[in-house]
């Protein structure tokens, strides 16, 4: 049976669901499909971060001016998917002082708020840091849990009328051509077949690929040659109720320099490695050694700990150039990529890289874009409105059961 809808979402993490809900406020016909339970991919497996931005400050002015801004709307619009932690930088012996410094002036210029505190002051307020820290910068860094965010957004895209399919993998993407008077020849992707819960033929005007690492395997079903630069990241969990603000260690990015604290336990993260394919990869044991013994230089009684849960994820990372600089050099930024524009393929939209701060600014884009080749005239209201739930623990954990989202990187929180 072919069922017709206006956009086939395909993709059930933050974006994907983000796109969901943004086009169906717009008042446009919206099916979306996740192959998983919905968070079931990167956003499910990451760090649970919310970045103030300051992370990028130094190094990517308008990445870092992203995510302040969407860190302001995410904190009007999600409640209990966040948790105001605050967020420490802080600077260890041997850390560049000048790197704290070109951080701190850089968010001083974007707006990001920033307190710089000694170390014993900042130890006053927070025991369990190393007597060896010398200085830190507070920043409005929090903790977002992803599987609430995803439910909530995904609710609210169901409750303005959106179809939301879990365990319903996309096998195949059809399209019909069109020659030209040239000679050229344009293909349009037009329908979705759609396995597991679905069954059906979707048949759609636009098709989105959120599929995030994955994306190159999506659009490979259309035809289409999209080249992803996925990186692998382990994140370990550990026992530790004291802890209550997110740590950032004050160097270049590199491997164990995030501390992200749940309610009883804190996320210690992460390393970068290219992978080749994002669902078979090495997880090798010392990485997670590695985790440990890195944090512990910002908080000594994590040394020794013995992991309460690990969990790896792929970044769903692209990059343009192509030009091999490092698994940390490439840009976290989102690329909205129109194969119209890139190879004569009409209908089909693919939305790669970004973070899960940035989510709903990338799913804005996406449906702009959209909007714009369908013909709708509807502003974006996805910042104004509230997500479902957002004011009730219970009922956000009820919606992560109900769509399956319950995912690694806040399992300790939701129980799902």
């Amino acid at each position: 049976m072919s069922v017709p809808t206006d956009v086939l979402v395909i993709g059930g993490g933050a974006t994907g669901v983000g796109v969901a809900r943004d086009l169906a406020m717009r008042g446009v016909d919206v099916v979306l499909a996740e192959r998983d339970g919905l968070s079931g991919g990167t956003t499910g497996r990451s760090h649970g971060l919310l970045h103030s931005g300051a992370r990028y400050a130094e190094a990517d002015a308008d990445g870092a001016a992203a995510c302040i801004a969407e860190n302001r709307v995410l904190r009007e619009i999600a409640g209990d998917c966040l948790r105001d932690t605050g967020g420490y930088f802080v600077q260890l012996p041997g850390d560049d002082p000048d790197y704290f410094a070109a951080k701190r002036d850089a968010c001083r210029d974007l707006g990001i708020e920033v307190d710089v505190r000694s170390g014993s002051a900042a130890r006053e307020a927070i025991p369990e840091l190393s007597p060896e820290i010398e200085r830190v910068m507070r920043v409005p860094d929090a903790v977002a849990y992803p599987s609430r965010l995803v439910a909530a957004t995904a609710q609210s895209a169901r409750d303005h009328g959106a179809a939301i399919h879990t365990d319903a993998p996309v096998t195949d993407l059809h399209g019909d051509a069109d020659t030209a008077a040239d000679g050229a020849t344009d293909e349009t992707i037009t329908a979705a077949s759609i396995g597991g819960t679905v069954d059906d033929r979707i048949v759609a005007d636009h098709i989105v690929n959120a599929t995030g690492a994955w994306a190159g395997e999506c659009a490979a079903l259309a035809g289409i040659d999209l080249k992803m630069s996925p990186t692998r990241g382990v994140m370990v969990a550990v026992e530790n109720e004291g802890l209550d603000t997110v740590l950032n260690r004050c160097r270049e990015p590199a491997d164990g320099d995030i501390v992200v604290p749940h309610e009883n336990q804190v996320v210690l993260g992460t390393t970068s490695v290219a992978v080749d394919d994002p669902d078979e990869y090495p997880q090798p044991e010392r990485a997670i050694e590695r985790m440990i013994d890195e944090c512990a230089a910002m908080v000594p009684a994590l040394d020794g700990r013995e992991p309460a849960r690990t969990y790896w994820g792929v970044r769903p990372l692209y990059d343009p150039t192509a030009a091999g600089e490092g698994a940390r050099a490439i840009s976290r930024d989102f690329f909205l990529l129109d194969n119209e524009e890139r190879d004569d393929t009409e209908g089909f939209t693919s939305i790669v890289g970004g973070k899960l701060t940035t989510h709903r600014r990338m799913a804005e884009a996406v449906a702009d874009h959209v909007c714009e080749r369908l013909g709708v005239d509807a502003a974006c209201r996805t910042a104004d409105n509230p997500l479902p739930g957002h004011d009730d623990p219970a009922v956000l954990d009820e919606l992560v059961r109900e769509f399956d989202a319950g995912s690694p990187a806040d399992r300790d929180v939701t129980g799902a």
